[in-house]
């Protein structure tokens, strides 16, 4: 299953429902979109080097020429009906390429992609 930086966010601020959804998946994945809002986001250091560790739990998948064209056909096709975000399309488009779902608290963002299997969390 591949995480939303949401769900690995609240991990990294301590949530335990999200801690655990994350241990009880022993397939855990991210993508490297993901990856790179995570490290956006530190704001020193000590909190890239937690989230350098704490990515080392999951297998991270690159972008390819496939998600890309995948991500790029959301964007044309969604951007002004469901308003779907560049980064949202990306990470939909990695769970797709490779067939897994897609565990996030933000269901919303996702909905309008019918290929897309979600798993909703709430923290």
């Amino acid at each position: 299953m591949i995480f939303d930086t949401d769900v690995l966010i609240w991990t990294l601020r301590g949530n335990e429902k999200a801690a655990r959804a994350i241990e009880n998946d022993p397939d855990r994945a991210v993508s490297v979109v993901s990856c790179m809002e995570l490290f956006r986001g530190a704001r020193n250091k000590r909190e890239t080097t937690a989230i350098r560790r704490f990515l080392l739990d999951f297998d991270t998948i690159p972008l390819s020429e496939d998600i890309g064209h995948r991500a790029c056909i959301y964007i044309e096709q969604l951007t002004l009906k469901a308003g779907i975000e560049v980064i949202d399309a990306l990470i939909a488009a990695t769970a797709t390429e490779h067939q897994q779902k897609l565990c996030t608290g933000n269901t919303k963002h996702y909905r309008a992609i019918p290929e897309l299997e979600l798993k909703p969390f709430r923290p």
